[in-house]
């Protein structure tokens, strides 16, 4: 019986198959047993452990190996999620190997640092989707860069600009998302080997070399100070994530609104088979769009009770580990599917420009008011131009009368000619400022650029 949304028939296919595998209950298993046989190399490399016992216990470091079923029963009358493990391996490794599994280490340690190397495999993961999803909007973007449409702000017509620009915030937003999250990655995931309290205590002087040894065979940074009531390094990367969400869904909330039968500049991909209602036989939902922005809400809303979980009492606290050992890998699914949806999204956005043309038309010049005004300002102030253009615009508007027409007939014009190059002001493509010059640059500098620097 499948319980929960990443694995019901419902729901399940939302999510990242990749990732749910990084995080499932087996890959879970080898990362601590792939830990503890890191552990014990690192101990046997300094003779803290005899070399023997090493080889052995990573020969037998296979999830495999264990029996699954046991250990979740056993794990449920111990009421502890390691202890049973260990007893497994003790057992599948034999003495004297057996009395040097785990040695000088605490469950935390293992798991914290089992959770820093599926979070390095999901890293991965999650790039390589966005980096899917920049690369696509790039194209559009180079495609798109003079295909004008109206600039909205507040939900009506501001400037005219063209899409390819539109296009250039959001790869702009998503290389910042990029970048941010490949900066924190090393320092928020390390190897973390102190032992009961992170005193290296049982280890004494060779505790902070046997960390060392073992990051490095892991592929991570050493913990260096490894308190167990720490989890800011984790909760800064965390909270990467969460503007990552935000961000992936501002551009499907922007898909959404620009998919809207009266709107229909883009769309996203169809196919025959997908169906938007039971009844309305019509609709083509942006179905897409719409699972990226509850992904993303799914997301943020995980953030604060990472950061509430980073308060521990003392130097270890049971009711805040095990909030963070269940919500992590719900995070690092929850963001790997938010950028494989994207990069879904994005390769297959379809643009509209006709929609976007006959859009423009809407206001009948309107939305070229500013390129009005700064036509203006060589007859008069600027703080002039901008009152003679609000009472003729909120005239046209409210009177239905043509905006050339209102502004021929404000007071100020009376004893005066219009200007003979006002009307070619009022056409909205020729007035969409450095709109191709700036998506080109970003395009070069995030895709290109982008693409030398991996």
């Amino acid at each position: 019986m499948n319980i929960g949304m990443f694995e019901s028939f419902i729901t399940g296919h939302w999510f990242s198959a990749e990732a749910k595998c990084i995080w499932s209950d087996v890959a879970t298993l080898q990362a601590w047993l792939t830990v503890e046989a890191a552990l014990a190399r690192a101990q046997a490399e300094l003779g803290v452990i005899p070399a023997e016992a090493a080889s052995t216990i990573a020969e037998k470091a296979d999830a495999r190996l264990f029996n699954l079923e046991r250990l979740s029963s056993d794990i449920a009358f111990a009421q502890h999620p390691l202890v049973p493990v260990l007893y497994q391996f003790e057992e599948l490794c034999g003495e004297p190997a057996a009395g040097f599994i785990h040695w000088g280490a605490t469950t935390q340690n293992i798991f914290d640092t089992a959770s820093s190397l599926q979070m390095l495999e999901t890293h991965q993961l999650l790039t390589n989707h966005l980096d899917a999803a920049i690369a696509a909007f790039g194209q559009l973007a180079l495609a798109h860069q003079a295909s004008v449409m109206p600039g909205r702000t507040h939900g009506q017509h501001a400037l005219p600009m063209t899409f390819g620009f539109k296009l250039a915030g959001w790869l702009d937003e998503l290389d910042r998302n990029r970048d941010r999250l490949k900066q924190r990655l090393p320092s928020s995931f390390v190897a973390s080997l102190g032992g009961a309290i992170g005193t290296f205590a049982a280890m004494g002087s060779a505790g902070r070399e046997v960390e060392a040894r073992m990051a490095k065979q892991l592929g991570l940074e050493p913990a260096g100070l490894p308190m167990r009531s720490s989890y800011d390094r984790v909760c800064d990367y965390i909270s990467a994530l969460g503007l990552l969400a935000g961000t992936a869904q501002k551009i499907a909330q922007d898909v959404v609104f620009m998919q809207r039968t009266e709107i229909g500049e883009v769309a996203e991909a169809f196919h025959m088979g997908k169906v938007g209602s039971s009844t309305m036989a019509q609709k083509r939902n942006p179905s897409t769009a719409l699972l990226l922005a509850s992904l993303a809400r799914m997301m943020r809303a995980r953030v604060p009770a990472a950061l509430e979980a980073m308060v521990r009492m003392d130097e270890g606290d049971s009711s805040a580990t095990n909030v963070t050992d269940t919500l992590l890998p719900e995070i690092a699914i929850l963001a790997a599917s938010i950028a494989q949806t994207l990069s879904t999204l994005a390769r297959g956005l379809v643009v509209h420009p006709e929609a976007m043309r006959r859009n423009l038309d809407l206001s009948n010049g309107l939305i070229a008011s500013e390129a009005v005004m700064m036509r203006l300002t060589r007859l008069m102030g600027r703080h002039e131009a901008h009152q003679l253009l609000y009472e003729a615009a909120q005239r046209s508007q409210t009177e239905g009368v043509p905006f050339m027409t209102t502004i021929g007939e404000h007071p100020l014009f009376a004893k005066r000619e219009l200007p003979p190059d006002l009307v070619q002001a009022l056409v909205a493509s020729s007035y969409v400022g450095e709109s191709v010059a700036l998506t080109r640059e970003t395009v070069e500098r995030v895709v290109d650029g982008g693409a030398a620097m991996d």
